[in-house]
């Protein structure tokens, strides 16, 4: 329950209950039910990239790697005057989010945004593209693909975007497959 505690303070609200969502790798994460806020937030109708048309991109690729974002709505903030929305009730209290919780209707869009503003310029050079949290960078030469990662990584440690170990560097083009059943890149 440490990272209750860590989510912010005690308040009197009246806001919303949690969900506890399990993912395929057993571990957990806390959410807030976040549906009645959701049904009166304006959609943000910000494009999210379509999958086919990202695999179209990766053909001619020898080397691809994909670059995780850890926890990549919780490295947004949530501004002042929106965090008495995002709270969450639980036996240990109310607890504020000051960070974008999952559940939010437009977090997806407001992070592809975020991702889409920050790497403007190399996706221009079309050798990444930029999934929400994850980064596909691609390229036909190692050489290439060596300055590519460099690049990344040099736009991300200013601004303190934190990297997930699940990232899958420098893999070959044959240790990658897609899955139309699951709609995922399957690293093999």
């Amino acid at each position: 329950m440490d990272f209750i505690r860590n989510m912010g303070h005690n308040e009197i609200v009246e806001i919303t209950t949690p969900v506890l969502i399990t993912w395929h790798d057993g571990k957990s994460r806390l959410c807030g039910d976040f549906r009645a806020l959701n049904n009166y937030t304006k959609p943000d109708r910000y494009p999210i990239p379509s999958i086919p048309h990202t695999i179209e991109k990766l053909a001619k690729a020898k080397f691809i790697t994909k670059i995780d974002f850890m926890k990549g709505f919780h490295q947004n903030g949530v501004k002042p005057n929106s965090m008495k929305q995002c709270k969450i009730v639980c036996h240990m209290g109310i607890h504020n989010k000051t960070r974008v919780p999952f559940g939010i209707k437009n977090a997806p869009a407001h992070f592809q945004r975020m991702m889409d503003t920050i790497f403007q310029q190399e996706i221009l050079e079309v050798w990444m593209v930029v999934y929400i949290d994850d980064i596909i960078i691609y390229s036909e030469t190692w050489a290439d693909h060596v300055h590519y990662i460099d690049r990344v990584f040099s736009q991300s440690t200013p601004i303190n975007l934190k990297i997930s170990l699940k990232s899958e560097i420098s893999a070959n083009k044959s240790s990658w497959h897609w899955d139309t059943k699951s709609q995922v890149l399957v690293w093999t």
